[in-house]
Formats: structure tokens, C-alpha cells, sequence
């Protein structure tokens, strides 16, 4: 009999982007169809520094259709209750997620790094998070392993009695990792963005929580080094999706 799997604890988030079709140009192209026709597709290969103007006008008008001509797909790591915040993005997102019905899940979970703020003051959508008192970051780490092994253990002890993956699951918790595929396209992202993260030029304010602002942050840089003047044009307009 195989030995028990020791868990781990992490607070980081991984993102990495597995493949992708974006560009500025694929921006460009699609928006001179409407103008240019089958000429369009002249634009195709040309650089898109000449025609940043037009890509700040589509912005700030938000013309957003041409930006679906886009597509990236990133590799996540995170806890579940990052996913559960995520797949609230439904319009122009596709998502898989490693499956507990078909694979034992590893004893990977979730602790709070220790500038992570603990304490919520404030009522729901006015609220502020705070440092918490001297102990309480590894009072929280403490009661979060006290919790985590116990829900492996029993995890553990029902495979080993032969209950299905797909039931003995129930008993892990939400800070348990997991990994999905995320495909989406540059309009979707910047919604995505403009809810998930917090950012000196956005016109609307959001308050997104700690750990999936930690994901979308590490997709916006991926984002940015591949569509530069779209994400430019992005932050000089608010971060407002088109």
C-alpha cells in the first residue's frame, strides 16, 4: 500500500500562457472590414504602431467587436475558490478544470501569506481589509492545516475503503489547489480585469478579493506584452471594457 501523501501549504497563484492568436493587428484588420472590405486584409502583417490612433478610438467609443478576434489560453493554478470566482466570467470564456471524479487530488492547499490582510471592517461592498493583531497570521495558518489534514485524512481513508473518487471528494475543502485551462479573448480579459483588479486609472472602482486579483495581475502581463497598444489604450480610458 502506496505511503499517505504529505500535504503542502502555498499562497502563491500560477499563471502561464500555453498558447494564444492576439495581436494588435488582428485588432486593426477586423475593425477596417467595415470600411475597407476583402482590402482589410492588407493590414494583416503591417505594423500596428501607425494605426495606434485608431486602436484609442475603438477604445474610448468602445467598439469592442474587433477585439474578439482574439484568443489566448492560460495554464491556472490556484485554490477553488478562486475558480468558483472565476467562472462567474461566462461571455466569451471557455473553461476545463482538473476533475476529482476521474484522478486522486494531491494535498496541495492554501495558507495566507503574512502581508495578506485578515481582517474585513466595514459592510459588504464598504468594507476594508486590515492587518489583523500580533498572532494572528499563524493563528490562521495553524487552524487552516489543523483543518486541511483532517479533510485529506478522511479523503484518504475513504478511498482506501474503495468509495468513488467522485463521492469521497466531498470532504476536501475549498482551499484545496487545482488547475484549469482558461481560453479567452481580449475583450472578455478586459472585463475580466477591469472587475478582478484594483488600478490608480480605472474609472470604476473594484474591490476584487486578494487572491484572484493575484491571478488576473499575472494575466494582464502576459496580456500586455502581447497586445501593448491595445493595453495602453485600455488604461488611458479608464480601464472601461469595450
Amino acid at each position: 500500500m502506496p505511503e499517505p501523501l504529505e500535504p503542502t501549504f502555498r499562497s502563491s497563484m500560477t499563471v502561464e500562457l500555453v498558447k494564444h492568436t492576439a495581436s494588435d493587428a488582428d485588432v486593426l484588420f477586423a475593425a477596417r472590414v467595415s470600411t475597407a472590405g476583402e482590402q482589410s486584409l492588407n493590414e494583416i502583417g503591417k505594423d500596428p504602431e501607425r494605426s495606434k490612433g485608431l486602436i484609442n478610438y475603438l477604445m474610448r467609443e468602445r467598439h469592442g467587436s474587433p477585439w474578439e478576434h482574439t484568443s489566448m489560453t492560460f495554464l491556472i493554478s490556484a485554490p477553488i475558490f478562486v475558480f468558483r470566482e472565476f467562472h462567474r466570467h461566462r461571455a466569451g470564456w471557455s473553461y476545463n478544470e482538473s476533475s476529482g471524479r476521474y484522478r486522486e487530488l494531491e494535498p496541495v492547499f492554501y495558507w495566507p501569506s503574512a502581508d495578506r490582510k485578515l481582517v474585513q471592517q466595514g459592510k459588504p461592498g464598504h468594507y476594508t481589509f486590515v492587518d489583523g493583531p500580533p498572532g494572528m497570521h499563524d493563528f490562521t495558518c495553524v487552524q487552516m492545516e489543523i483543518a486541511y489534514r483532517e479533510a485529506y485524512s478522511a479523503y484518504e481513508q475513504m478511498l482506501a475503503a474503495g468509495v468513488a473518487r467522485e463521492v469521497a471528494r466531498s470532504v476536501l475543502p475549498v482551499g484545496l489547489y487545482s488547475t484549469q485551462y482558461a481560453t479567452c479573448n481580449a475583450r472578455s480579459l478586459m472585463h475580466f480585469l477591469s472587475l478582478r483588479t484594483t488600478h490608480p486609472d480605472a474609472k470604476v472602482k473594484s474591490h476584487p478579493q486578494r487572491e484572484i486579483e493575484m491571478v488576473a495581475e499575472q494575466m494582464e502581463t502576459h496580456w500586455a506584452k502581447l497586445m501593448p497598444l491595445t493595453h495602453a489604450a485600455f488604461n488611458a480610458n479608464g480601464r472601461v471594457a469595450p
